[in-house]
């Protein structure tokens, strides 16, 4: 977005509608998403205190609501695990990774990464839905989440270059560069650094999960970075 900057980062809350596009092929899936940008310090000057005790407080939640068992009949991991299978991925192998999130917390297991990433791992685990947190200094918009063509190239944070499937949903910003496959999996080229100074906070939604979830869970994301300092712009977009 060019906007690596706090001030740059801030304007364009103005122009939020259109920083995230789904296109046809994937709209026919049923992909929702709901997105908004957060601000402030670089994330390795932050504080990561204010979130322990929300991770407390999410583990108990959790531990109260479900159990490695019963999880997977909570009707939203359901949905998740639908979609799933609909674009040819065993969810039994390769989790959801808010469902992944909740069986990490189930077991105490509970990941640490840093700031701003732990404060998304939160609101997605309290509800249930993939986030993508995204340096909005590393990207060019929009966003367009739609099919692959087959052969681009993707950097998957932790792993090696892969070149994608055709029909494979992704998130490709306008210099061709693949953010995210949808919904699962990022890339190393856009996501969060120590420098990292503004972000695109995006909740990725399936058929059978609200829109009204989408919207609490980037909410969430924003109070919490709150706390750590940050700032976020007061509307939320849909695509």
């Amino acid at each position: 977005m060019g906007c690596c900057g706090v001030a740059s980062c801030e304007e364009f809350c103005r122009e939020l509608k259109g920083i995230v596009v789904v296109e046809e092929p994937a709209r026919g899936l049923g992909i929702r998403v709901a997105y908004s940008l957060a601000w402030g310090k670089p994330v390795s000057e932050l504080d990561p205190g204010p979130l322990r005790a929300e991770e407390e407080r999410l583990l108990e939640e959790l531990k109260s609501r479900y159990s490695l068992e019963t999880l997977r009949n909570d009707p939203v991991v359901r949905a998740y695990r639908d979609f799933y299978w609909r674009i040819g991925i065993d969810p039994t192998k390769t989790r959801p990774s808010s469902e992944a999130l909740v069986r990490r917390a189930l077991r105490g297991r509970w990941p640490r990464i840093n700031p701003v990433v732990d404060a998304g791992n939160i609101a997605s685990a309290r509800y249930m839905v993939p986030i993508g947190l995204y340096d909005a200094g590393q990207f060019q918009p929009p966003a367009r989440i739609t099919l692959a063509q087959g052969g681009e190239e993707f950097h998957p944070i932790g792993g090696d270059p892969e070149r994608l499937e055709k029909g494979t949903p992704i998130m490709i910003d306008s210099r061709d560069v693949v953010m995210h496959l949808y919904p699962h999996r990022d890339s190393r080229e856009t996501m969060i650094r120590p420098e990292t100074r503004c972000i695109l906070i995006l909740a990725a939604g399936v058929p059978g999960v609200e829109q009204t979830r989408l919207e609490a869970a980037v909410r969430e994301v924003q109070r919490l970075l709150g706390l750590l300092g940050w700032q976020s712009c007061s509307e939320l977009e849909h695509a």
